[in-house]
């Protein structure tokens, strides 16, 4: 009993659990904390998150569902690679024009499709890494070398990363495409779509995909299977840009099609001059220029 006496208590707290009084024995320093916390999920609030799901209505957040048709055809001496304008915030269109073919390199881009801010910052960081790379090595990138660097971080983030992409380019080895999904793994195949339009222009490629295509019969075959995907798919639409790269290097043709041009305007005419009334005006005379100088005012 002496011996006991030395050493305090640790706390107990009692708690009601089915009737019946358990004691919990409170944690005395942040070791015994990581030790109950040891195993990964923490269930601690569970039941807080269903009383708040079944009180307020609150619910979890879901992904949003994204929409886009990219595609890419690999020729003799050259890779075609498409894509349609269109970004959605949901059911909601966010901009009618936006870019979805990035540049990597000279002789390298992609399509992508996804995450737009995933998509921005994961190309413009492969741009900036193959830049450095071909100033340290003096040598032109080659299309392997940004696959294997971009299926690393797609995996090691788990899927996190929302970048679906068609990559393509012209290397020393001749031409590349690549299909790279958002958890790592990466296809190579001689032509490919992606996107939530994808299937409608699968359809057209590989109906109509010729190996010995000039670069504007190419030009013409993904024109069609964006087309395809706007027509057919509510997440696509806008208009049609499409990237050929050669040896030389790649060219992209902005808005090379417009499938849905706008036929007319709103019959609303604006308000005339005067309908908002002024309340005050104020001009101040910042300064005073005088043959060349500036006086403050």
């Amino acid at each position: 009993q002496a011996q006991q006496g030395c050493f305090p208590t640790p706390p107990l707290t009692r708690i009601s659990r089915n009737g019946k009084m358990v004691e919990i024995r409170e944690p005395q320093d942040y070791m015994e904390v990581l030790q109950q916390q040891r195993g990964g999920f923490s269930f601690e609030l569970c039941n807080r998150n269903a009383h708040l799901a079944q009180t307020t209505g609150i619910k979890n957040p879901t992904a949003m569902k994204s929409g886009t048709t990219i595609c890419g055809i690999q020729l003799k001496d050259s890779v075609v690679l498409a894509a349609d304008t269109r970004a959605t915030e949901g059911p909601m269109v966010a901009d009618k024009n936006c870019e979805k073919l990035h540049f990597i390199a000279n002789n390298i881009f992609c399509a992508g499709a996804g995450t737009a801010a995933d998509l921005e910052h994961t190309t413009q960081l492969m741009e900036s890494q193959m830049e450095l790379l071909r100033l340290a090595t003096g040598t032109q990138p080659r299309v392997c070398t940004v696959v294997r660097r971009l299926s690393t971080t797609l995996f090691k983030h788990q899927g996190y990363i929302g970048c679906a992409l068609v990559l393509g380019g012209v290397d020393v080895n001749g031409p590349h495409l690549y299909q790279i999904y958002p958890h790592g793994s990466t296809d190579m195949l001689p032509f490919t779509t992606m996107g939530s339009g994808s299937l409608a222009a699968m359809a057209i490629l590989e109906t109509e995909y010729r190996e010995d295509m000039t670069n504007e019969e190419g030009k013409a075959l993904v024109a069609k299977a964006i087309r395809a995907g706007i027509f057919n798919d509510l997440g696509s639409g806008g208009n049609v840009d499409v990237c050929v790269i050669t040896k030389d290097g790649g060219q992209i043709f902005r808005n090379m099609e417009k499938p849905c041009p706008r036929k007319f305007k709103a019959a609303y005419k604006p308000f005339p001059k005067g309908a908002t009334p002024i309340l005050k005006e104020e001009i101040l005379k910042l300064c005073t220029v005088e043959s060349g100088d500036v006086t403050m005012g």
